[in-house]
């Protein structure tokens, strides 16, 4: 067991090295280079509130996110929940998540993303007020996980994920997987969590805009006429991230409990930074939170966070979690996530 533990860490560490080797020999930030930018998009009101630093955090389904490691050790055997946000553009986002812990096999997980934006008139030069069509952005995200402990301490988890991307009549596809793993420290329960997101293959757009009839000699009555032809479109490498995170409770006495987190995050088309939070909670059944997200990066909008929770337990199992997250974005719109989730 010892042997599998020594070896998923260093899968990780060694799947990690040529990101890390690229992001400390380059000059610039590489903002903008990547497509399904939606998969950044933190999900899941308590770990938005601790500032997003939620690699190293367990007990909450959306660790599929954050670290599919820790999705085995939810506190329940079962947990469904459901995340809305008015993103900012007035664009909204999504997330459902539901996992099921089955007795000798692991905790499977299913997860669905979505991004919606309202529609807008299509707006030409000859007819700057809209010719009459109507255009929209959407995205779609859908992947399945499996996490297991395999000792009391090291727990390990995978996430196999479909990505859409679409914009009026074009759209691209792909797939990617995640990987974590989570290690609990005989030093007064410190948590040590690492994750990589989004491994996958790199995203083309196709569709019918990019077809048009083409005459190859250039002059209109000699050689080949209306040739069917297609513009060719780059491909686009999905946002990599890799997360390695800590996490301990630093007070718990009688029905008190708070628990300190950071995480350090290394995308691979910005530059590192560091988020750090803090939960607070009376009796496993009020939660107050708050943290700071994007420390180190100056030209990051994102900053303060917090939130509140509230868990209603029906019987030992059953029970009801609501939260909520306030999220700074500096001159940008602030942003405000909800999250309720049924335990089972």
């Amino acid at each position: 067991m010892k042997c599998v533990i020594r070896t998923s860490i260093i899968l990780i560490i060694i799947a990690s090295m040529p990101a890390a080797q690229a992001q400390l020999s380059r000059t610039t930030t590489k903002v903008g280079t990547t497509v399904a930018q939606f998969l950044k998009i933190g999900a899941g009101a308590r770990a938005v509130a601790m500032g997003g630093s939620a690699a190293a955090m367990d007990g909450d389904i959306y660790s599929i996110y954050w670290n599919p490691g820790s999705l085995s050790r939810m506190r329940t055997p079962g947990e469904a929940s459901f995340n809305h946000t008015q993103w900012l553009a007035d664009i909204d986002y999504n997330y459902v998540a539901s996992g099921l812990t089955v007795d000798g096999f692991g905790t499977l997980g299913l997860s669905v993303t979505s991004l919606t934006m309202p529609e807008e008139i299509v707006r030409t030069e000859i007819n700057p007020e809209g010719d009459g069509r109507r255009w929209s952005y959407s995205a779609f995200s859908m992947g399945l996980s499996y996490a297991r402990t395999l000792t009391d301490r090291f727990s390990i988890g995978f996430t196999a994920k479909y990505i859409h991307e679409g914009i009026w009549n074009m759209s691209s596809s792909g797939f990617a997987f995640d990987i974590g793993t989570i290690y609990t420290t005989t030093f007064n329960g410190l948590k040590i969590g690492a994750s990589i997101s989004n491994f996958g293959t790199r995203m083309r757009l196709d569709g019918q805009d990019i077809s048009f009839n083409n005459v190859p000699s250039g002059q209109q009555g000699s050689g080949p006429q209306n040739v069917q032809s297609i513009y060719k479109t780059e491909a686009y490498d999905i946002p990599l991230q890799f997360r390695i995170g800590l996490a301990m409770d630093v007070l718990n006495v009688d029905a008190i409990r708070a628990t300190a987190s950071v995480d350090a995050t290394h995308p691979n088309d910005n530059v590192e930074y560091v988020n750090s939070g803090l939960e607070v909670a009376y009796d496993e059944m009020f939660f107050v939170r708050a943290g700071y997200n994007s420390l180190f990066n100056e030209n990051a909008e994102q900053g303060l966070t917090w939130g509140v929770g509230l868990y209603f337990q029906v019987t030992n199992l059953n029970g009801i979690k609501v939260d909520y997250a306030f999220a700074d974005y500096g001159k940008l719109k602030d942003v405000q996530y909800v999250s309720v989730s049924v335990t089972y």
